[in-house]
């Protein structure tokens, strides 16, 4: 892909390719629904899939799968796929995501074309950007919130913090399921 096609992309076009890190943190609900650190590396890897048009509007898109292994084990504990899109004249972002947990989510954020680091968020109830869960998950762990903004560090390494807002069944505090890392491109 030539830099002019990058460029189409915004922000989006410095993360296609194949990312790898092994510095990840996760504090998420235990089994006894305390806090759980989970050390785990992660690979993501990001697809142009063009544009798309809504009448006027044109998005850049970059599909995305991600998965994620603790350290010490060989099956993926954590399994998602999605769209990054760019739409250029609203300086917006937005990022699909759907978790094979029964968990669906719209999240966005502003950003100008040649930004080195975006927030994209997503909130329970909003008809914009929000948060759809299963019937379970919304009893449960129902999903309040969600933050997450990625820097690009390098050209060939990025690092992002994520925030997911848990209303867990039977407590009173927010839970702050948080995730982070650091990814090296490879491809």
């Amino acid at each position: 892909m030539d830099s002019k096609e990058l460029m189409s992309y915004g922000p989006l076009g410095a993360l296609i390719g194949k990312w790898q890190g092994d510095k990840g943190d996760d504090i998420a609900p235990g089994d006894d629904l305390g806090k759980e650190n989970n050390k785990y590396r992660e690979e993501i890897l990001f697809v142009p899939c063009g544009a798309t048009f809504n009448h006027e509007q044109k998005l850049m898109g970059v599909h995305y799968s991600l998965h994620a292994w603790r350290l010490t084990e060989t099956t993926p504990f954590h399994e998602e796929s999605g769209y990054l899109l760019w739409d250029e004249r609203e300086k917006l972002i937005i990022r699909s995501t759907i978790i094979p947990r029964g968990f669906a989510m719209l999240a966005g954020g502003k950003a100008e074309p040649d930004a080195k680091k975006f927030t994209v968020s997503a909130k329970l109830g909003s008809s914009i950007f929000g948060i759809c869960s299963n019937p379970y998950l919304d009893k449960e762990f129902k999903t309040l919130a969600f933050d997450h903004t990625l820097t690009l560090l390098a050209p060939d390494q990025i690092s992002y913090e994520q925030d997911t807002q848990i209303q867990i069944s039977g407590q009173k505090e927010i839970f702050h399921h948080t995730d982070k890392n650091v990814l090296k491109k490879i491809g």
